[in-house]
């Protein structure tokens, strides 16, 4: 019975926590849209820019004749 005492209030604080943030949440506009977010995963992404070709390097050619 004596951790009503300390139950209780504990859930009180919580609750009226989550309430708070329910409502700071809502005055910022959290919950405006909320039917853009899961199609935005269905667009195209924009192409990556291409890179340009890099030229390899003469020590990293390998000679097709071998040793000559």
């Amino acid at each position: 019975m004596a951790v009503l005492w300390i139950a209780l209030p504990v859930t009180l604080l919580l609750a009226t926590g989550f309430v708070v943030a329910f409502i700071i949440s809502a005055r910022k506009g959290q919950f405006d849209d909320t039917e853009t977010p899961p199609l935005r995963m269905l667009l195209d992404d924009e192409p990556a820019p291409k890179r340009p070709d890099t030229q390899p390097n003469a020590s990293n050619k390998a000679t097709a004749g071998g040793d000559e």
